[in-house]
């Protein structure tokens, strides 16, 4: 595990037992970080937190067994329990439905038309309380078993989060509120599942195929150049559809008709629309020249603080601790840790 400027780099493989292991034994400090930052947020003890967690499993496993055998490796990597290491896969949803708010994020893809290359280009800010910032990893999974290599973001310990695969798949999610908790698999398993597909078609299917517990927006791009923007309740799923077919933006409100009748006024945030205004308006300045370093650009934009895509706090505890570039079509994923503005860019190749 190396760091610079970046987050800390953890590369694994093997069988999926062997890649929990290898990750565990790399993280244990930053796990155990992790672990209480989690106890902070549900106002659980960590016995609590861990009773519940230990509830999502049979989904958990009936979703992907290879993936509890790499839990099972991360207990003994890192030399926590079972119910700790599965606790890392569930988070906030140990409180059941008093999960924490991720008030940010700024997701886009955009590719054809608007690229220099025409080939796609995906990512998001993620606007996130500072103290997950000092719990970040970068994660490269390499399994022995076919499934594909990938690259993510994540927190320590927990085995699925936003990234992409070698086949340009790739994933990044956008809170969205007004739901009432309800039986299903947490968000984070899924997300690991998806970076296991081999295109978006099948991404969709995954999403439509599992009952989750809670609300998002999830975008979605392959290496083709496919993508959807897909927004999940435990109802069922929708996909929004951007006026323009090489566009997508989303932010944390809903953008399909069918879901809008649940966003209560109080939970409609303003941030969230200037955001999305503010990525149009810079997408469509530059249709045709956009680039990974025009992206950069993007993503470091303050332009109606404190609601701007770079975001510092303001009237939130959010700030945006990383930002995603993946170049879906190349094998290349970029990573900012920190805001936009000031932050520092490395890139992985998958």
């Amino acid at each position: 595990m190396s760091t610079l400027n970046t987050f800390p780099y953890i590369e694994v493989s093997g069988s999926s037992f062997e890649m929990g292991y290898q990750y565990g034994e790399q993280a244990k400090s930053l796990i155990e970080r992790y672990l209480l930052l989690i106890e902070r947020l549900t106002k659980l003890s960590r016995d609590d937190a861990c009773q519940k967690a230990m509830s999502y499993l049979p989904g958990i496993d009936a979703l992907s067994p290879n993936f509890v055998e790499e839990v099972r490796g991360l207990a003994h990597g890192s030399g926590i329990s079972f119910d700790e290491a599965l606790l890392c896969q569930v988070r906030g949803y140990a409180a059941r439905g008093v999960v924490e708010r991720e008030e940010g994020c700024t997701s886009y893809v955009v590719k054809g038309e608007a690229t220099v290359d025409g080939h796609p280009l995906a990512g998001e800010n993620q606007d996130m309380p500072v103290e997950f910032g000092d719990v970040g990893v970068v994660l490269k999974v390499i399994p022995n078993d076919g499934r594909p290599r990938a690259v993510m973001f994540t927190y320590a310990g927990l085995l699925g989060y936003h990234g992409m695969n070698e086949h340009g798949v790739s994933n990044f999610t956008n809170s969205v509120q007004d739901f009432e908790w309800q039986p299903g698999i947490p968000h984070y398993p899924l997300k690991r599942m998806i970076l296991e597909q081999q295109n978006t078609a099948q991404c969709v299917e995954l999403l439509r195929s599992n009952r989750v517990c809670g609300a998002a927006n999830i975008v979605l791009c392959d290496g083709q150049g496919d993508f959807a923007s897909v927004e999940v309740r435990p109802e069922r799923v929708v996909l929004f559809e951007d006026d323009h077919p090489d566009r997508m933006v989303h932010t944390n409100h809903y953008l399909n008709e069918d879901f809008r009748p649940y966003e209560s006024e109080d939970d409609i945030q303003t941030n969230s629309y200037n955001r999305l205004r503010r990525m149009r308006e810079l997408i469509q300045a530059h249709w045709g020249s956009i680039d990974v370093e025009t992206i950069k650009q993007f993503l470091a934009d303050h332009e109606g603080d404190p609601t701007g895509i770079c975001r510092h706090g303001g009237s939130t505890v959010n700030h945006s601790i990383a930002g995603y570039i993946a170049e879906s079509a190349k094998s290349m994923f970029h990573l900012r840790r920190g805001h936009g503005c000031i932050g520092s860019w490395a890139a992985y190749e998958v």
